[in-house]
């Protein structure tokens, strides 16, 4: 199984992160790449407590963890785990709009909600996530948590689809800023928009686009590069400093500037 990318300036404070952690970020089966972007294992074995803290993104993610699966909706809360002795985590990453396929109905009902498998998916979970917790070999771990989510039978969706290509489109394009740029872009209205981010994705596109450019200036200051903050708000399309600042910290916890030089990033 090949690994992928996955997406490395959403993890808060990288270079903090203590010996004994090892990730792994694994392509999907053929029949799920539609709907799961990357499977992501982390295994750790670490001497004392370790928090780490990642910025949530506008994808569902579903995990084998505390012997069940559990189904992580669209969250605007920072995420974090801590993490101690030794473990794994086995999860996948669903495209923007890929879990619809699974759950057959609106993401906007799950957002900001973390629930059991077995409550939104097909058959119970809890003996697929003690076989993976169990396990040693990924390829083996992985088979079986493929065989489960495709027990809920996902037809491809060509909705699904376009709004994937769409939050793809927000993530690489810096001068998209607004909304109402992105419906623009899409050929509709806003409220359109609006309404099939609700459906697809579980929130709304102001957030989505909002949260790729705070995740680019968690990548500026991930570079080591001294940062013009006030320059790079206005690029990113926030009023001033202080308003990129101001969700910046709400976000990661504390101001860009500060982030940078207190945890060896400049």
């Amino acid at each position: 199984m090949p690994n992928v990318p996955g997406h490395p300036e959403a993890i808060v404070r990288p270079t903090a992160d203590a010996p004994g952690f090892e990730v792994e970020r694994v392509a999907p089966r053929a029949d799920l790449a539609e709907f799961v972007d990357y499977h992501w294992l982390v295994r750790w074995s670490v001497p004392k407590p370790h928090r780490q803290q990642v910025v949530p993104q506008p994808r569902v993610h579903v995990a084998a963890e505390d012997g069940q699966l559990l189904v992580h909706g669209i969250s605007r809360s920072p995420f974090s785990r801590t993490l101690t002795g030794h473990g794994h985590v086995l999860g996948a990453a669903f495209h923007a709009g890929g879990f619809r396929p699974l759950l057959k109905s609106s993401l906007g009902a799950i957002s900001g909600t973390v629930q059991p498998g077995r409550d939104l998916l097909s058959g119970d979970d809890r003996p697929v996530a003690e076989r993976i917790l169990a396990g040693t070999d990924s390829a083996e771990m992985i088979d079986t948590f493929e065989r489960y989510l495709l027990r809920s039978d996902p037809v491809p969706d060509p909705t699904g689809r376009e709004v994937t290509a769409l939050v793809g489109d927000a993530q690489r394009r810096r001068d998209f800023v607004r909304a109402d740029q992105l419906a623009a872009h899409a050929g509709c209205s806003l409220r359109t928009l609006q309404r099939l981010f609700t459906e697809y994705v579980g929130i709304g596109p102001k957030w989505v686009i909002q949260r790729f450019r705070i995740l680019d200036a968690a990548a500026a200051a991930h570079s080591g590069e001294r940062i013009d903050w006030s320059a790079l708000a206005y690029e990113l399309g926030f009023s001033d400093q202080a308003h990129l600042t101001r969700v910046f910290t709400q976000v990661v916890g504390t101001p860009p500037a500060t982030y940078q030089r207190a945890n060896g990033l400049l």
